[in-house]
């Protein structure tokens, strides 16, 4: 056990992976020293920042909090904190069974983490730690600590959201959407730039309402218009739209700036009419159809990225069929799908009967991915001959790995290059955060192999 530090493990997505960035800003203002999510949890004190989205998401929090519980019951671990979406939940019943769990912090209060060893600094006869820079507006001092390759960034936009989808707990987690004033948020660019940061991942729950509470307007598109005329930033690129009233002005601004991706993620979840109803998703399946013809007719090569739901109440066979014959006309650049679970207090929970089999739904999963694979086989392998602008990650094995502009990290394919080969323009380690022209010679399953001609000024 390593005193004066501490152990950061976040679950779930890349809004939470923010909060845990800027709580570890904090703690190292306030003298520790900080790991996130360590191959091995050696600190004396541990923060799990947990996830409460789907069930799945759930029994990992749940697990991983158990496992920290354990090794403090056996004294590797002085002190368990828990923050996050499922404490922000289910506090209540959460303090009752884990009672190993130090302090219990929601979505929002997270800061009083730093408040509470402060205090408990202070009463070991320690200095006081300092919390003069807690709170969302101070954002920027002492900032946030980047847990990602030096090169890029996620920029969180806003919190919460306002649709009502009758499946999703997020806004009873989260509340209602909130949107960081712009300026905030294009300072925190600048400063990031000045750090090296090159590529922004803007999210958000429902990043297209951005604006309409300090605004009166929907003003994303004009956010990602001054965010791209920031001198440094490389790439900007879209997550988490929706597209009952799509601001289509912000496809203007990614056609105007060549450092705005055209890239968007954008949940649309099902196509047949009666699930979409059931979903309250406010779009009808011509509607969708439309939308995305729209969309690739107003930005050429777009690579639209989509989540699908199979398994909601009342997707009869005949409706997940409709959904199968969606995917296969529209061929989606990158598709995720999940099975419905049913959450506490949502619309779906509380109106219908989660009556489809949990094999029923695993099969129609199943199939639909298979569906998908075959399509992004086919995409994947047209690209073989092209000479694509790509951003090197890392060193892994024997390949630089990077990605293109239609590729998001972590969840998107990724483009490999060998590092034994003569020709490399520089060495392997100097190349990571750069970006380079790339010829692709193959394709295998999801990823891009290609050798490097020529470095991207």
């Amino acid at each position: 056990m390593k005193r004066h530090h501490i152990d950061i493990l976040t679950m779930g997505c890349s809004k939470n992976l923010v909060d845990s960035e800027r709580l570890m800003a904090q703690l190292s203002h306030a003298g520790y020293t900080i790991h996130h999510d360590p191959d091995t949890c050696e600190g004396e004190i541990c923060v799990v920042n947990t996830c409460g989205f789907i069930g799945d998401a759930k029994e990992e929090s749940i697990n991983v909090i158990l496992e920290q519980g354990q090794r403090k019951s056996e004294g590797q671990l002085k002190r368990l904190y828990v923050m996050g979406c499922l404490s922000q939940r289910y506090l209540s019943e959460l303090e009752a069974e884990l009672p190993e769990v130090d302090g219990w912090y929601g979505k929002f209060d997270w800061a009083g983490i730093v408040d509470e060893l402060s205090r408990e600094s202070a009463r070991s006869g320690a200095s006081p730690l300092s919390t003069e820079h807690i709170g969302w507006d101070d954002s920027l001092k002492p900032g946030r600590i980047i847990t990602t390759p030096a090169h890029y960034a996620y920029i969180k936009i806003s919190e919460g959201c306002d649709r009502r989808c009758s499946y999703c707990a997020i806004p009873l987690i989260t509340g209602k959407h909130v949107s960081r004033p712009m300026e905030e948020i294009l300072d925190e660019v600048r400063a990031l730039v000045s750090q090296g940061v090159k590529e922004f991942q803007i999210i958000a729950q429902e990043l297209t309402y951005y604006g309409l509470d300090l605004y009166n307007r929907r003003a994303i598109a004009e956010l990602i218009d001054r965010m791209a005329d920031i001198k440094g930033v490389e790439w900007i690129r879209l997550h988490y739209a929706y597209p009952t009233d799509f601001p289509w002005e912000l496809l203007a601004v990614m056609r105007r700036h060549s450092n705005v991706c055209k890239y968007l993620d954008i949940a649309l979840q099902h196509i047949s009419d009666s699930v979409l109803t059931a979903m309250r998703r406010n779009i009808t399946k011509e509607q969708t159809y439309a939308f995305v013809e729209r969309l690739r007719k107003e930005v050429p090569g777009i690579c639209i990225r989509t989540t699908l739901m199979v398994g909601h109440p009342g997707e009869t066979a005949e409706a997940f069929d409709e959904l199968l014959e969606f995917v296969k006309r529209v061929r989606f650049d990158r598709m995720g799908a999940f099975a419905y679970s049913e959450e506490d207090g949502t619309h779906s929970a509380e109106a219908y009967e989660d009556a489809i089999p949990e094999d029923v739904k695993q099969a129609r999963l199943s199939k639909l991915m298979r569906v998908q694979q075959r399509i992004s086989d086919e995409l994947q392998e047209a690209k073989v001959g092209q000479t694509l602008k790509v951003i090197f990650d890392r060193i892994e094995g024997e390949y630089l790995v990077g990605r293109t502009e239609f590729d998001s990290p972590e969840v998107d394919p990724e483009v490999l290059v060998r590092i034994d080969v003569p020709s490399l323009p520089a060495a392997p380690t100097a190349m990571i955060g750069k970006f380079y022209d790339v010829e692709i010679t193959s394709s295998e399953c999801f990823d891009l192999y290609g050798k490097v001609v020529g470095e991207k000024s």
